[in-house]
């Protein structure tokens, strides 16, 4: 039993190339998924990223079921992580590979309607994303969707006493 334990059911360097084959896999996948799969989950993507573990951890681990197997698949992946975070840190242009660029949805009063269908997003769950981040539509001079999922929502600015000051002036040059 206590083999079991400890003894790898696959050698080591087929682990790492499973680890890392699926890392870089699932990555790619993901990113072909858009953004949308980390800015609103609903019930069906739920249910697809927690299917999608299980559909995986076969071609991780193997027929290995050992606990030094999982452990090492499991530090395999952490440190295939940190370095491909360190990797995009440093370069500009792989982490705009591996994370994307941003999408603007709203700008101006209008909506960018090609981009909330590329985004698979419609107006409503935009109105919703906003309001759950305390703004409404009219209240926001642009959105975009960040690569990561979150929405950077930029209010519109607040009228200073200037703006006051020069709307009253209008105001009684009509009336006068």
């Amino acid at each position: 039993m206590a083999h079991d334990l400890i003894h790898l059911g696959l050698p080591w360097w087929d682990k790492v190339i499973r680890t890392l084959a699926v890392y870089l896999g699932l990555l790619v996948l993901l990113r072909i998924a858009g953004k949308r799969q980390l800015a609103q989950m609903s019930t069906l993507d739920l249910v697809v990223l927690l299917l999608l573990s299980n559909v995986v951890q076969n071609a991780i681990i193997g027929n290995d079921n050992s606990l030094l197997g999982g452990l090492f698949g499991a530090s395999v992946l952490l440190f295939g992580n940190y370095v491909l975070l360190r990797l995009a840190f440093r370069r500009a242009w792989l982490k705009r590979i591996l994370n994307g660029t941003g999408t603007l949805l709203y700008e101006h009063g209008h909506l960018r309607r090609k981009n909330l269908e590329h985004e698979l997003m419609t107006r409503q769950e935009l109105v919703s994303a906003l309001r759950r981040e305390g703004f409404e539509l009219d209240d926001v001079e642009r959105v975009d969707l960040e690569p990561e999922g979150t929405f950077n929502a930029q209010p519109k600015p607040k009228p200073g006493i200037e703006d006051v000051m020069a709307a009253l002036q209008r105001i009684e040059q009509r009336l006068g």
